[in-house]
């Protein structure tokens, strides 16, 4: 079988849970890690799926790799290779299909309720499921791209995922585990101090970190659910 390319984009933003579902299933994959200059695929041929992981930076910034992994999307939309987008990821996806990547009303940051939508393809998604507790950390949005079904809104962010076909883009980070909560609080823990006191989508770092086990638990549940669905579309 063909390996997922996985894209990173900062150094503390890896595959996490995400790889671990991979190696669950026996699929093989590789990291292309666009923070320390890998070279982004021509095409998408050699991969059986393509996913796209978070970062700090804009989908609008003038970065090198930003024009080659937009052009590679399209590209594996022609051939039928599954992408599936985390935050950054999802926006990168968002903007490659026609849509627009531009400020949320508010940045959301700390775990917070997912309700899923109920459009015919929600069900196969998220089955019976209407809403879960996800881990969020953005300050930008995407609007849905043309032919893609909006699948879930959260209530500081009006388009948390959408589907398209066998490709799945997502704003929420379903892929988070202890360790990437914990760096994520750490490096950031100056800024989201002062984020938390004023605004109420913003949470302290005690609050992200308070049972974070258990959380992060019952996150991979769901996230078990969607990466499922995303690999029975991989190509061989």
């Amino acid at each position: 079988m063909k390996p997922v390319a996985i894209f990173r984009h900062s150094i503390t933003e890896g595959p996490g849970y995400f790889a671990t579902v991979l190696d669950r299933h026996g699929v093989p994959w590789r990291l292309i890690k666009t923070d320390e200059g890998d070279a982004v695929p021509v095409d998408s041929h050699g991969y059986s799926g393509l996913a796209f992981m978070g970062g700090p930076m804009s989908v609008n910034d003038d970065l090198p790799w930003i024009a080659p992994v937009l052009d590679l999307i399209r590209d594996a939309v022609r051939a039928d290779v599954p992408l599936i987008g985390h935050c950054l990821g999802g926006q990168l996806m968002a903007r490659a299909l026609g849509g627009a990547v531009t400020r949320n009303p508010v940045k959301e940051i700390g775990w917070g309720r997912v309700e899923i939508l109920p459009v015919s393809e929600s069900q196969r998604w998220f089955g019976d499921c209407t809403s879960f507790e996800s881990f969020h950390w953005h300050g930008e949005t995407f609007t849905i791209p043309p032919g893609a079904a909006r699948l879930a809104a959260s209530e500081y962010c009006e388009n948390q995922m959408f589907s398209l076909g066998k490709h799945l883009g997502m704003q929420c980070h379903v892929e988070m585990t202890p360790a990437l909560v914990a760096d994520w609080c750490k490096d950031c823990e100056q800024e989201v101090r002062s984020l938390a006191q004023r605004t109420a989508s913003v949470q302290t770092v005690d609050d992200m970190l308070m049972n974070v086990e258990e959380k992060t638990a019952r996150l991979h549940r769901m996230a078990d659910r969607l990466y499922a669905v995303w690999m029975q579309g991989l190509a061989c």
